[in-house]
């Protein structure tokens, strides 16, 4: 009879091959105590990376998509072919530190309403990346931006406290199963980018909390994988975006966005960054987003 793991490590991977040997190494060190499964959902990538994993790594899965369907729709694909009582959610650009997840696994056992639990992210020690947030609208980005995560890095940096909040990353993400199901798993339709911020609103809605753990520590280069492709990757943000804001906010909120962004094309384009067939592509990849009545698909 096989025993039920009590947790699933889930994984998207796409060309990062130098990232992902550091990081399974981390999955399969620090979580030796807890009975688990790791399976890696391998969007099309070309690099290799891989077949290197699964031979390195033999209780790996490793699902081969024939495209890229997205972050949301492979995470999806692994979380069906798992069977963890909780999901953790982890970038190949992620290292878990010791104790990291017994801590998440703790806040989640230690609170029955809670759906979800993020630990606190950093990119070099004495530095750390703010991973969760509240009010996700036109006014509550730029006061997070502004405001909201130049005081959390100083607070999370000398005095850093478990708090409840609205959203948090899946950079590094655990998720009771149940919780994860009733909220209907990742919002497909974000290829990338607030995909985590969906389901946590969509968590919150059903009832659960979330909860951000700093004593759970995990490092996180970030850009991994995006920071090669910029233009692209600006695009997918911006996609995302107003896919999240035509679901969870005000239409003031997505008529502010859209004019913020037609003056950004217009400025872009002063400037010269759409030049070049890419450029007018990109260019008019934008222009049919922000032209478009209709939630991005």
């Amino acid at each position: 009879m096989t025993t039920r793991p009590v947790l699933s490590v889930i994984l998207v991977y796409f060309d990062d091959r130098l990232n992902l040997t550091p990081c399974l190494d981390a999955v399969f060190s620090t979580l030796a105590g807890i009975p688990f499964e790791a399976i890696m959902a391998d969007n099309a990538s070309t690099d290799g990376g891989p077949a290197d994993a699964a031979a390195a790594f033999p209780s790996l899965r490793v699902l081969r998509n024939p495209d890229n369907p997205g972050f949301g729709a492979a995470n999806n694909r692994a979380v069906r072919e798992s069977s963890g009582e909780f999901l953790l959610f982890l970038n190949t650009d992620t290292i878990l530190r010791p104790g990291a997840v017994p801590a998440l696994l703790a806040a989640l056992r230690d609170d029955p309403a809670a759906a979800a639990a993020g630990p606190l992210l950093f990119p070099a020690e004495g530095r750390v990346q703010v991973s969760f947030g509240r009010r996700v609208d036109f006014l509550g980005q730029f006061v997070q931006k502004l405001l909201l995560n130049p005081y959390y890095k100083r607070v999370l940096r000398r005095n850093p406290k478990s708090r409840r909040t609205g959203w948090l990353s899946a950079a590094c993400l655990l998720c009771r199963r149940s919780a994860f199901e009733t909220a209907g798993g990742f919002d497909e339709r974000f290829f990338l980018y607030f995909e985590d911020i969906d389901l946590c609103s969509r968590m919150r809605a059903s009832g659960g909390r979330l909860l951000f753990v700093p004593k759970a520590r995990v490092f996180h280069e970030g850009g991994a994988t995006t920071g090669v492709r910029p233009a692209a990757s600006r695009f997918a943000y911006r996609k995302s975006q107003m896919l999240y804001y035509a679901k969870h906010a005000s239409r003031g909120s997505l008529f502010l966005l859209r004019v913020y962004l037609r003056a950004s094309l217009v400025l872009g384009k002063a400037l010269g960054r759409f030049r070049g067939e890419k450029g007018r592509a990109l260019l008019s990849d934008y222009r049919d987003l922000l032209n478009s009545r209709r939630p991005p698909a």
